[in-house]
Formats: structure tokens, C-alpha cells, sequence
């Protein structure tokens, strides 16, 4: 029987109703088989401490504990100190509810493969209230199809056709980010969607140097002494995501302004002059 690195959460009273997403982060045990650098353990203990996990099982590593591991966990060491050393990817997923497996490669008896999203929401649906094992194989020839066949699903990390090469640690960083997304499920605050293209940075700039310029004008803008009136209204005309119509309202209105300066205003008064912020 495999030790767990730390306690299961408790189980629901009733077995056949699915895990509550919340619980999922106290569920979530990573599993590196027979790892050959040990800094890739210490990376991994990492990508896990950063998404609030805690529950590493090592299969066979080459080298543990080690110095390099330790520093390479920079700071998760307590992650490391409660890893379970096991000798057969069978002890370490024994006690487990859910198994995924991780691969690169198209095998000749293809598993139920899914994202790293989409095992997270499939992790969460499912009843079983035991732990969720993430498995990762080798560094340089992954899991085999024997190891393989003790998972339920597959997750492939969709990247690029032409550069699909990705450390172990790195994988593992998706992997937990995406239990973590849907652990916090509706906590996650959604953006808003435009209903037209936002301006981009260099109309944002635009509208800035056009605006310096017509404050000078009015003098109410002075160069030799800005004071913080520049990066005040830099933060003033980025911090809305201002559309681009909305940019060109402004832009005219300063347009207009500066015409009316030029001919002089229609009652024959003077513009005032407040002084600069």
C-alpha cells in the first residue's frame, strides 16, 4: 500500500455523486516514474507547490533525495520531504480512484486521450472519491503501453507539430495548472467581451501626444516642468481598454480644440489657463 505524502480529503457519504470541484487540489497526486535527473523532481515538487498540491509519489527515481533536486524545488521542500518513494507504477496508483496517464506518442491501441482541460472537467464529473493520480513516464521514452493500460485516460499536451519536445517539469505545470483552473471553478472572474476592437497601443500613444499637445496650447501642460501629468495620463487613457471609436471621439474633440485655437473662439474670449497638476 502506497503512503499518501499527505491526508485524502474526506470522502462523500454518498459514493455515486461526483466529487465537489473544490476538493480536487487535496486530491490531485503527481506520479513521476523513474525519473534519471533528479533536478526534474525538484521542478516538478515546484509546478506543484505553486498550484497548491502537495502529493508527489516517485516510481524508482534514478537519484533521491538529492542536493540538485532540493534546489531545483526552490522553496517546495516540504514538497519533497513527504514524497512517497515506491518501487512499480502498480504501488503507486494502487489506492487511487482515478488514474491519468501522460503521452506524446500515437500508440497502436489508442487510450480515451484527452487535453490537460478537458481531463481536469472529466476528473471532477466523475464519483470516484478517491485520489487522482497524474502519471508521468521517462524523460526520454515516457510511459509504456503496460503502464499505460493502468490508467483510465491518456492526456496529451497539445503543441506544436514541428517542436513537440516539453521537460518533464513542464508538463507537470500544465498538467496541475488546468486541476487548479477547475478547482476554482466560478471564482475565476470571466473578461468582459467587447462589442468592438479596442484601441491598440499605438493609437493609446497617439491619443496621449495629441492631448500633451493641446494642453501645452492652453497652457496647462508645460514641458520644462510636466510634474507626473505624462504618466498620469498615460495610466488614465489605458486603464478603461478604451475602443478604437471612442479613441477617435477624443481625437477629434482635441482636433476641434486645436482649430478653435488657431481661429480664435466664436465670442471673441480667451481660453483660460489653470495650472498644471
Amino acid at each position: 500500500m502506497v503512503q499518501d505524502a499527505g491526508s485524502p480529503a474526506p470522502a462523500p457519504d454518498d459514493d455515486s455523486a461526483p466529487a465537489a470541484p473544490g476538493a480536487l487540489l487535496a486530491r490531485v497526486r503527481v506520479v513521476l516514474v523513474e525519473t534519471s535527473h533528479p533536478g526534474n523532481i525538484g521542478a516538478a515538487a515546484r509546478a506543484m507547490k505553486t498550484m497548491g498540491l502537495g502529493k508527489l509519489t516517485l516510481v524508482s527515481p534514478r537519484l533521491f533525495p538529492s542536493a540538485e533536486a532540493t534546489a531545483r524545488a526552490s522553496g517546495a521542500d516540504d514538497v519533497l520531504q513527504a514524497a512517497t518513494v515506491v518501487g512499480t507504477l502498480a504501488e503507486a496508483v494502487a489506492d487511487c480512484g482515478l488514474v491519468l496517464g501522460t503521452t506524446a506518442r500515437t500508440r497502436h491501441l489508442e487510450w480515451p486521450v484527452l487535453t490537460p482541460r478537458a481531463a481536469a472537467a472529466w476528473s471532477a464529473a466523475q464519483p470516484s472519491s478517491g485520489d487522482i493520480a497524474l502519471v508521468f513516464g521517462r524523460e526520454q521514452s515516457g510511459l509504456s503501453n503496460e503502464e499505460l493500460a493502468q490508467c483510465q485516460r491518456a492526456i496529451r499536451i497539445p503543441t506544436s507539430p514541428e517542436f513537440s519536445s516539453l521537460n518533464i517539469a513542464q508538463a507537470v505545470q500544465i498538467c496541475v495548472y488546468e486541476m487548479r483552473l477547475q478547482a476554482l471553478g466560478d471564482e475565476i472572474p470571466q473578461p468582459e467581451t467587447a462589442d468592438e476592437p479596442l484601441a491598440t497601443t499605438g493609437e493609446l500613444a497617439a491619443l496621449v501626444e495629441h492631448a500633451k499637445r493641446v494642453m501645452e496650447k492652453v497652457d496647462y501642460f508645460r514641458p520644462e516642468r510636466p510634474k507626473l501629468l505624462p504618466q498620469r495620463l498615460q495610466r488614465l487613457v489605458a486603464r478603461p481598454a478604451l475602443a478604437y471609436s471612442e479613441v477617435q471621439i477624443l481625437r477629434g474633440f482635441l482636433t476641434k480644440v486645436e482649430k478653435n485655437l488657431k481661429e480664435g473662439p466664436a465670442d471673441g474670449s480667451s481660453p483660460g489657463s489653470p495650472e498644471s497638476p
